[in-house]
């Protein structure tokens, strides 16, 4: 015999005893009383104890009569953005990789970067950043056209990663052609001959990534762009040979 007392009988115990009526059909008898209402459950003695198993299994599995307590877990609270502290970080790296006046800090706070630069600096509606040192003379290249300049790329840490002055010679790229790297050409196009700039280049108009190359993904660029000379370029064909030149 199991009884399950209740006062009054709830409808979540309605509905045990009527779900141990259909699965073991037992005989089941309900009773009042003035405080206490009972369920009861008999069978065969020889079944008492497999319909007892078989009653707490109902009562561990039934979701009607225990109902889920909201589960509630301490989370690790994210430590403050110390942009302080990441700042005199970035400097201090900077100051060991002998990184040139004004450079811009970079604040890395997982993958989100805040770029702190001086006033001097101009951010587009592209997301490219530069600032001119000096701005040249005379018109700024058009597609077709090619470029002569040197330059010097860096990363966030003012480490330097490439250098045009260092390989002895500048370089020639013709505008247009997709050559460059996209935030390079953007950079350089309203560029005059004499000019020199310093570009910052966002991740999303930056150079491929790759094993292969000098840079890593998420990454700010900077480049120092010194403009040489622009040339005209045309198309040369002779016989069955044709190329591009460029004067």
């Amino acid at each position: 015999m199991v009884t399950i007392l209740s006062n009054p009988l709830s409808p979540r115990l309605t509905f045990l005893c009527e779900r141990l009526s259909l699965s073991l059909t037992p005989r089941i008898s309900q009773s009042r009383s003035r405080s206490s209402i009972s369920c009861s459950l008999s069978e065969e003695p020889n079944y008492q104890s497999l319909s007892r198993r078989r009653l707490v299994y109902v009562l561990v599995t039934s979701p009607c009569l225990f109902t889920a307590l909201p589960s509630s877990a301490k989370t690790k609270s994210k430590s403050p953005y110390d942009e302080r502290r990441l700042l005199e970080q970035n400097k201090r790296i900077q100051r060991e990789n002998n990184a040139p006046d004004e450079f811009p800090n970079f604040v890395r706070e997982g993958f989100e970067v805040k770029v702190v630069a001086s006033d001097n600096y101009i951010k587009a509606d592209s997301g490219l950043i530069y600032r001119d040192f000096s701005v040249g003379e005379g018109d700024s290249p058009k597609d077709g056209q090619q470029v002569t300049f040197h330059y010097i790329g860096y990363n966030e840490s003012g480490r330097r990663i490439d250098s045009t002055y260092i390989q002895g010679s500048p370089a020639k790229i013709r505008m247009g052609t997709n050559a460059l790297v996209p935030g390079f050409e953007m950079g350089i196009r309203d560029m005059k001959p004499g000019g020199k700039r310093r570009i910052i280049i966002p991740p999303e108009l930056g150079p491929p990534v790759g094993p292969s190359t000098f840079f890593s993904s998420k990454q700010f660029e900077v480049f120092d762009v010194e403009l040489l000379s622009i040339q005209n370029c045309q198309r040369r064909t002779i016989g069955f040979y044709s190329d591009v030149t460029c004067v």
